[in-house]
């Protein structure tokens, strides 16, 4: 049973953006005719917006026994304090509090985050950084999934 569900999709205006390596390719495709042109520019750019889509594709799952944060899964019972970071704490946690060891579920472009404590001493990282959108509700489920 999910409890709780997030996807970290990249804005929608960075599929603009997929247009601009087509460009280049259509440029540099060009001396072999417009034909070849037009088609460089639309594999180019179908391959960039499948590539922005796959990385937006990462998930937050919370069911009844785990956390489940793009490939990492990890028990409710060995999650600690969890802390919400607003756009400037995630940004410090991000870049100079960082921790080599941590486990981080990390896109820039969403501006809040959740630092996780993990409480299992065979597990190698001391906590988990996840970016989320709606930090509070996760939180709310995390500690109502725990009990």
């Amino acid at each position: 049973m999910r409890l709780y569900e997030e996807r970290l999709g990249v804005p929608r205006t960075w599929f603009w953006l997929a247009a601009l390596p087509g460009v280049m390719a259509a440029a540099v495709l060009l001396p072999w005719g417009p034909a070849v042109a037009a088609c460089g520019l639309a594999v180019v750019a179908a391959l960039t917006a499948l590539g922005l889509h796959a990385y937006g594709a990462a998930r937050i799952v919370v069911t009844g026994g785990h956390l489940t944060a793009g490939p990492t899964r990890l028990p409710l019972a060995s999650l600690g304090m969890a802390e919400i970071l607003d756009a400037e704490e995630a940004l410090l946690w991000r870049t100079r509090r960082a921790d080599a060891n941590a486990l981080m579920l990390l896109r820039s472009y969403v501006p809040t985050a959740l630092r996780i404590e993990i409480d299992d001493p065979e597990f190698p990282a001391p906590y988990l950084y996840v970016s989320t959108r709606q930090p509070a509700t996760l939180v709310a489920v995390l500690s109502f999934a725990r009990r």
